[in-house]
């Protein structure tokens, strides 16, 4: 007897009973089989997706996000911007040359080359000096520097090469101040004058100034340098009365006309390195 195909078959002398587990071994190896089909099947079908995507995206010229645009994304040469015709700057090497120190120009005769007036010392008709206002008095230049001072100076600016001396006189309230300019070649000269003066430069009487600082009175002197100018100053009353420590008054007025005398040698060197500076640029 036959159950149809595939079916179980008995022979002659065979037992009619089936064969339970051998059944059962076939129809799980099928179910395996069937399943391992829908696994692999599943898989296929997953990698054939993936591989649709992927040549859609670079069809599309997108490419992986993060590795930044496709060669086909940049421009081509006609598309990029011409080169300039203005030339590149460029940058010189060597460092400029430091500008002319000021000092330089009044230090020594041979730079010094702007002319030596009163006015260029002393200029106006007064000095001005915060609250304070100092009218200019006589002035006096002459190339026999001794000729201007008292006491010893007159002797050591002569031994030290001293070639002229300039004097102005300025008064205020009573108080009159003269300052004296001597021009010497050299720095040196004038620094060693200074160091051995002794007296005093010789106060400057007229133009409405009475004389002061003479005949043995009292009065405030003082004696500095720069450059190749040594500068002395002689300050006290103009009614005689000798200078004690306590009369500020003398002590500003001296201090005023000295500060400016200063500023007035210093101010002679930049006139000078800033017109060497502009000749050497322009």
């Amino acid at each position: 007897m036959s159950f149809g195909h595939g079916g179980p078959s008995w022979g002659p002398g065979e037992s009619r009973t089936p064969d339970w587990a051998a059944l059962a071994e076939q129809s799980a190896a099928k179910s395996r089989r069937r399943k391992w089909l829908l696994i692999g099947g599943g898989v296929l079908a997953t990698a054939a997706v993936a591989a649709i995507v992927a040549t859609a995206v670079v069809s599309a010229g997108g490419g992986d996000p993060e590795a930044g645009p496709s060669a086909s994304a940049l421009p081509g040469p006609e598309d990029l911007p011409p080169e300039s015709a203005e030339p590149a700057p460029s940058f010189s090497s060597v460092a400029p040359a430091p500008p002319p120190d000021p000092m330089d120009f009044i230090s020594d005769e041979k730079k010094d080359k702007l002319p030596i007036t009163v006015d260029g010392f002393f200029p106006g008709k007064k000095l001005t000096s915060g609250d304070r206002v100092h009218l200019k008095g006589p002035t006096d230049r002459t190339t026999r520097c001794a000729a201007g001072t008292q006491g010893a100076l007159g002797t050591v600016l002569t031994r030290n090469g001293c070639d002229q001396l300039i004097r102005a006189t300025y008064s205020r309230d009573g108080v009159a101040v003269t300052v004296g300019v001597a021009v010497f070649g050299t720095e040196a000269q004038a620094k060693k004058a200074v160091e051995e003066s002794e007296g005093q430069v010789a106060s400057l009487s007229g133009g409405g100034v009475p004389t002061f600082c003479r005949a043995g009175v009292i009065c405030r002197r003082t004696a500095n340098s720069y450059g190749r100018y040594a500068y002395f100053s002689v300050s006290g009353f103009t009614d005689g009365v000798n200078v004690t420590k306590d009369d500020k008054d003398v002590f500003t007025a001296g201090d005023d006309l000295t500060n400016f005398t200063f500023h007035q040698i210093r101010s002679r060197g930049e006139t000078q390195a800033s017109a060497t500076a502009s000749a050497a640029t322009g």
